[in-house]
């Protein structure tokens, strides 16, 4: 993907436009629409198909390119990113809407958006982790490169800071946090160094504090191979600020119950703690309800779901070459077999608990 800073100040929609397009390469994006394609020309209505990562609009817009009969609705929480991908594809018309809502919300924007009379969709796409626009934008704070306020938020109208998180949670939940999100094995050294600091009435204060300070809390041994040694320590605090993995137990699910018989879930993650949730919700639909001695399948006790993918597909040394950010990619799909309103698919018991177990600090 291209790394363009934003400018400033765009002079029309058409700068808007022409800059994010500019700045976003889908990652995978021709396979992505391969597998979608036979729910979408197939559609028995005009086809439908829910982007729930909008971000600056790459997906959607090959998409509405590729299907002249397709409308996409678009699902955003990040108020710039819905301004610069509806500048974008603000050719297409009304053949796309943009939604601001997180995606696990993704069932209700199905029904509304319904053209078949079930409330069901026949394409749902999710491009999740961090978006291009969040990475190169400094202010966002996601980035470990750049010195930036410690934000982090997807939603910036709303919500805990990453400052705010560093600042206020106990050190036993910040341990928590790092090795949950970030599945970090130095978590009790980075954190005691954070709470020294902020002991000291000196606490942590920018991206580029916090990325010095990772580096030299961890064994000098490990800053040599596996990439920068704060990365991990960056994506716990992203996952836990915008409580990511918990939206995504619930948003899987109900993308499955959103799709129409026939209908076509793709999903890309970036790191195994969302491809183990996306995996896990699609092999469940894949299995028949039934104890594993029964001789026969009842009938209503089948798989509803048949899986598209042989396990995850990564990105190939062309697509490696032309877009080096699609490295970390697992792409997973699924195609529903049954009725949602006759084999649902199951919200899972929360895993994930920050928001609810994040404790204050002691005075």
């Amino acid at each position: 993907m291209s790394h363009a800073p934003l400018t400033n100040r765009p002079e029309s929609d058409d700068d808007v436009a022409a800059q994010a397009a500019a700045r976003h390469t889908p990652v995978l994006l021709r396979r992505c629409l391969d597998l979608l394609a036979p729910a979408i020309e197939e559609a028995p209505a005009e086809p439908v198909m829910i982007d729930c990562t909008l971000g600056m609009g790459g997906h959607t817009e090959g998409a509405l390119r590729r299907f002249p009969r397709l409308r996409v609705i678009g699902i955003d929480r990040d108020s710039q990113a819905i301004a610069l991908a509806s500048a974008r594809l603000a050719p297409f018309g009304d053949r796309f809407t943009a939604v601001r809502a997180t995606y696990d919300e993704v069932e209700a924007v199905a029904h509304r958006f319904s053209q078949d009379g079930e409330g069901t969709v026949d394409a749902v796409l999710m491009d999740l982790g961090v978006s291009s626009l969040q990475l190169d934008d400094v202010e966002r704070g996601f980035s470990y490169a750049r010195p930036a306020p410690l934000d982090m938020r997807m939603d910036q109208s709303q919500g805990m800071t990453a400052q705010e998180l560093l600042d206020g949670a106990e050190p036993g939940e910040l341990v928590r946090i790092l090795r949950a999100y970030g599945e970090e094995r130095f978590a009790p050294r980075i954190v005691e160094a954070i709470v020294r600091r902020r002991s000291a009435g000196h606490p942590v204060s920018s991206t580029q504090e916090l990325a010095e300070l990772v580096r030299q809390a961890v064994p000098a041994a490990t800053r040599r191979t596996g990439g920068h040694p704060a990365k991990r320590t960056f994506q716990a605090l992203r996952i836990a600020v915008n409580a990511e993995l918990d939206v995504l137990e619930r948003a899987v699910p109900r993308a499955l119950n959103s799709l129409r018989v026939g209908g076509r879930l793709v999903v890309e993650s970036y790191q195994s703690l969302e491809d183990r949730i996306v995996k896990q919700a699609i092999a469940a639909g894949t299995r028949a309800s039934v104890p594993d001695d029964l001789p026969f399948v009842p009938e209503g006790a089948g798989a509803y779901l048949q899986a598209l993918t042989h396990g995850a597909e990564r990105a190939d040394e062309a697509e490696l070459a032309a877009n080096p950010r699609s490295a970390p990619v697992r792409l997973r799909a699924a195609v529903r077999l049954r009725p949602a309103d006759q084999a649902p698919a199951a919200e899972p018991k929360p895993l994930t608990t920050t928001r609810r177990r994040q404790g204050r600090k002691t005075r």
